[in-house]
């Protein structure tokens, strides 16, 4: 299945900053708590982006470990080197895509991870068949996403300003279900995880910034509710009313992130 999504790095980053400013809740250190990465380890993060998780993993074994990040997007890649470079760490950052075989020989990682990203791909046994060869025998796999119960309220405000159904996201739609029984049909064990951070907006506007992350004309997953920009602003400006009300009713805004972490052992 070919999932249709694009959206710009500029998207990314403000999200996570809003996750950062209004959680109630650290995604990285239950990451790090529930990995326990140490010096020594051979580390692979799919779907880098801007090298989020490989400067945890790095700070957290204190350079010891060895760090590969890939990622498609060049864009995201240049910010996650020009910060190695600043930082004096020694991640190494390339471009991986993975939708194709994995360049990589036969059981070279310990840890292979990805966040947010690989939930994506196109056909699943393969990809996730692509990270179990090259993990090493006990290798984990790490994958995190959203679950369904995730950002319920958002999506409440998005139907109430525009009385139409939410598109299908591949992440919370997919996790339980197809990406868990691939990585479970592969895998020797495998358990799930959940992490949850509560976003509390003290005004509109932080909100609508992130629905605009969200819902960017560049973001695919969302073109059956607007095309162009025009229609976007209309649209923004729907929800943007109808998150004025909630406000109004409840003094503030309050969006729970639920999160999934599939663990898995080779």
């Amino acid at each position: 299945m070919e999932i249709h999504y694009q959206e710009t790095s500029k998207d990314l980053l403000k999200r996570i900053d809003i996750h950062e400013r209004y959680g109630s809740a650290n995604i990285d250190s239950w990451t790090s708590e529930l990995l326990n990465p140490h010096a020594g380890m051979k580390i692979l993060d799919i779907g880098c982006g801007a090298g989020k998780l490989c400067f945890l993993f790095n700070e957290y074994t204190n350079g010891g470990a060895s760090i590969i990040g890939g990622d498609f997007s060049e864009e995201l890649l240049e910010k996650a080197r020009a910060r190695n470079s600043q930082s004096g760490a020694k991640v190494e950052f390339r471009f991986l895509d993975f939708n194709k075989p994995l360049e990589f020989p036969q059981e070279t990682f310990d840890l292979c991870t990805s966040a947010f990203a690989i939930y994506y791909a196109s056909d699943l046994n393969f990809t996730f068949g692509e990270a179990h060869r090259i993990l090493k025998p006990g290798g984990r796999l790490f994958v995190s996403g959203p679950l369904p119960e995730n950002k319920k309220m958002f999506y409440e405000i998005i139907q109430q300003a525009t009385d139409q159904p939410i598109p299908p996201m591949p992440g919370s739609s997919r996790f339980k279900g197809e990406i868990l029984n691939t990585i479970k049909s592969l895998f020797s064990r495998t358990e799930i995880h959940t992490f949850e951070n509560q976003l509390t907006f003290p005004e509109v506007d932080p909100f609508i910034e992130y629905v605009r992350a969200s819902l960017s004309e560049d973001r695919k997953l969302w073109s059956s509710m607007f095309s162009g920009k025009e229609e976007f602003e209309v649209l923004v400006d729907k929800i943007q009313a109808v998150a004025r009300q909630w406000f109004a009713r409840d003094g503030k805004l309050v969006m729970t992130k639920v999160v999934g972490g599939i663990l898995a052992e080779k």
